[in-house]
């Protein structure tokens, strides 16, 4: 038993030297539970819904209007006018709206001659989640419209108002929604393994003495193993994205154009990820933490990053994370090329975030490195 206590006590005395690893030990749990329980089934909340009333009679502004009361009491959506359907559909498109309902010319006149007065919302269903949620609360609006009118003489009482659902792009399965995180996952996972635990494990192994006996720089040597990094994690980035898109059934997954597209994406997200992780870990030194640290970053950028669920229905902390989290911008640019087939105008404010990240991590990074052991 003395021997056997022997190794016990040497290794809760090097477990109790790594205080860093036992706040880790303990919080992840915590953080995996507070996140994953807001990540899932929340109420859609804050969508983006642009009204093109086409028509400008009393009906039509009156069921405008009705969507402005809507929006401020359930808040579903926030009601967005609009002066024509053309500018409307290519907010749509570049993701600036989730749907647009469009009251066309003549519906006042259809809604007084009792003519099967009809609307249309036009919907962005590559997210069902949030396509549904406003559907419904669209729907709701629609009811409540016809039954206010219930108010009028019976002579003036206009008949039930239809509504039109027009999907903007084909069926999209949830196995295409998720092929956008789990593109910038497969990136994370080789950020970490291929670039902070060899990083990490060539330093407790005094492979990184070798660097430190040049006259290389500080600088340098970030961008050294920044590069490498990168390049790591472009392939595997770029590997998922083109295997992925043929099993999760992406029509035209061979496009010229949006192949260069997404391979800018996954070259930024990948600087972007890689100075990161050289960032939290230019003072590190103990082998284990970089372990510790990958579930904790995991569960506290992916989920965030609306990934599995829209950002739309997480609480206001929740949505903070996901502002300055780096894997929102690469989802949201990898969903818009992937389920939309856009082109830069939909991304352009993606790969500029990602940009600015990469530049401001990679600075801190080169200021924290030491060129000491």
């Amino acid at each position: 038993m003395q021997r056997i206590w022997a190794l016990v006590e040497r290794d809760l005395r090097r477990f109790s030297k790594s205080p860093a690893l036992i706040v880790m030990s303990c919080i992840m749990p915590i953080v995996q539970l507070v996140v994953l329980g807001y990540a899932f089934g929340g109420k859609v909340k804050g969508l983006k819904l642009g009204v093109v009333d086409q028509d400008r009679g009393v009906p039509a502004v009156k069921l405008h209007e009705l969507s402005g009361a809507v929006a401020a009491n359930a808040r579903t959506f926030d009601a967005v006018p609009y002066d024509d359907q053309g500018s409307a559909l290519t907010a749509l498109r570049d993701g600036h709206l989730s749907a647009v309902l469009t009251i066309p010319p003549g519906y006042s006149r259809r809604v007084l001659a009792k003519d099967d007065p009809r609307i249309a919302l036009i919907e962005d269903n590559t997210d069902q989640f949030a396509s549904g949620a406003l559907e419904g609360s669209v729907s709701g609006m629609v009811q409540a419209y016809d039954s206010s009118a219930t108010d009028l003489p019976a002579s003036r009482v206009p008949p039930q108002t239809s509504m039109d659902v027009v999907e903007v792009y084909p069926y999209v399965p949830y196995i295409q929604y998720l092929l956008s995180g789990t593109t910038v996952m497969a990136i994370f996972v080789m950020v970490m393994i291929g670039g902070g635990i060899i990083y990490i494990d060539d330093k407790s192994r005094g492979l990184h003495e070798g660097y430190l006996v040049t006259p290389i720089s500080k600088l340098e040597l970030i961008l050294g193993f920044n590069i490498s990094g990168t390049i790591k994690a472009v392939i595997a980035g770029f590997v998922l994205i083109t295997v992925g898109s043929l099993i999760a059934g992406i029509p035209h997954p061979f496009d010229p154009l949006r192949l260069v597209r997404l391979a800018v994406v996954v070259v930024m997200t990948s600087m972007a990820l890689v100075s990161m992780m050289f960032m939290l870990m230019a003072r590190m030194s103990d082998p284990l933490i970089p372990r510790a640290m990958f579930g904790l970053l995991n569960t506290l950028l992916w989920f965030p990053s609306g990934a599995v669920y829209p950002q739309q229905a997480f609480p206001t902390w929740m949505k903070g994370i996901a502002i300055v989290d780096p894997f929102t911008y690469g989802v949201h640019a990898f969903k818009c090329l992937l389920l939309k087939n856009t082109g830069f105008s939909a991304i352009w404010g993606d790969l500029v975030y990602l940009a600015i990240f990469t530049a401001v991590t990679l600075a801190i990074a080169t200021r924290l490195f030491r060129r000491t052991l």
